[in-house]
């Protein structure tokens, strides 16, 4: 393994992780939301090309040190393409860390214009379907198991049916945590964080969204990190906002920043999130090589004390997030 990639335990969960992770969000599924989608895949998106892409960023991955890739069930056929990767590759169960959520739904079917690409359904009857449908591919490979976007709203933290079926699943050895989305990020945290099951903390993870436009959740995080939570940071470039091919006027200092440290908006976006000291995991969402080596310059960015401050508001952040097409 390269000596450039740190390793640290993930929260109680006992695994061994690699600071960066490898997400598979956008390589799982021909549609996603990120800035540029159509420059990254201008040609074929059919099943056989995405299965190729995603192996080729697998294999990239590994190669640099990644001990740490994300899926979920939502994600097309993610799961399919990391489990038939495992195999071929004869990847052994404790070298590499997987980690897969619940509570979405595909339904795109594969077609770039579908009008819906995923469905919420956070009971506990789609917890057991979906699980058995995980263990199904990654068998006993899958160590992390998450909810999906749960927030106060959904109501999915006080149903005793999912808390149950949680806890049953925790004590067959996979660990369990949750990712949380939207503006209430940081109170969905605190509230997993209360959440019991046979007198002790139901939850091992936290995944949240945190960069450097959206980051509200950051003191939430400390939080739950100072409790034993293991802390999983998703979209740290802001779904591709924090890029150089990003040109909104409001980013330039941090593009700038970036030039003069002989340095990509990406990795020092990255490296902001690193220096967190709460945040165990980072995910890259990169879909093409070039992208993983740029995002891996983050591993040794300089000093971000002078770093422009670019923040916006939550409910802003998260509006604007809302406005991302599916290309």
């Amino acid at each position: 393994m390269p000596e450039m990639m740190p390793l640290r335990y993930l929260g109680s969960t006992g695994a061994i992780v690699s600071r960066i992770g490898l997400g598979l969000a956008a390589l799982g599924r021909p549609a996603y939301i990120n800035l540029g989608r159509r420059t990254d895949y201008s040609g074929d998106r059919t099943v056989a090309a995405m299965e190729r892409r995603c192996h080729e960023m697998l294999d990239a991955a590994h190669a640099a040190g990644i001990r740490y890739v994300d899926a979920a069930r939502s994600y097309g056929l993610a799961e399919t393409f990391l489990a038939r990767w495992l195999q071929s590759r004869g990847i052994d169960r404790d070298a590499i860390v997987v980690g897969s959520k619940w509570g979405y739904t595909y339904v795109g079917d594969w077609d770039m214009h579908a009008p819906v690409h995923e469905k919420k359904d956070l009971s506990a009857a789609t917890l057991r379907r979906q699980i058995g449908e995980s263990q199904a591919l990654l068998g006993d490979r899958l160590r992390l198991y998450q909810i999906h976007s749960a927030t106060l709203e959904s109501g999915v933290l006080d149903d005793e049916a999912v808390i149950d079926a949680l806890r049953r699943l925790r004590s067959t050895g996979v660990a369990v945590g949750l990712s949380v989305t939207g503006g209430s990020q940081a109170g969905t945290i605190r509230r997993a964080m209360e959440v019991r099951a046979d007198g002790v903390a139901l939850f091992q993870t936290v995944q949240a969204t945190w960069n450097l436009l959206g980051s509200s959740a950051g003191g939430a995080l400390a939080e739950a990190h100072a409790e034993g939570l293991g802390v999983i940071v998703k979209e740290p470039l802001a779904n591709g906002r924090l890029t150089d091919r990003n040109t909104e006027p409001q980013l330039a200092a941090v593009r700038e920043y970036a030039a003069s440290h002989q340095s990509t908006t990406d990795a020092v976006a990255l490296a902001a999130v690193l220096a967190c000291p709460w945040a165990d995991i980072v995910l890259s969402g990169a879909v093409t090589g070039d992208q993983l080596a740029s995002n891996l310059r983050a591993l040794s960015a300089d000093s971000l004390d002078t770093l422009p401050a670019v923040a916006e508001p939550a409910a802003d952040y998260w509006a604007h997030r809302q406005t991302l097409e599916w290309i």
